[in-house]
């Protein structure tokens, strides 16, 4: 997953940082905006599910600049 987010919308990520946490916590955060929430939706993601966030929000993946 993070490689798809990357090297799908890289010349638009500024910075990308995992951050280790307790409890099983996983959440994805874009522009200080919750896109995902592990506790809050109390599941996991589906399948494609994080990447499908991403797209809504930034775009269809963008190709890097030669």
């Amino acid at each position: 997953m993070t490689d798809e987010i990357l090297s799908g919308w890289a010349p638009l990520i500024a910075a990308f940082e995992l951050v280790p946490a307790s409890g099983g916590r996983f959440e994805l955060t874009l522009d200080d905006e919750l896109v995902f929430s592990k506790k809050n939706e109390g599941r996991h993601a589906e399948p494609g599910e994080i990447v499908a966030l991403v797209r809504e929000r930034l775009g269809d993946e963008v190709m890097p600049e030669d």
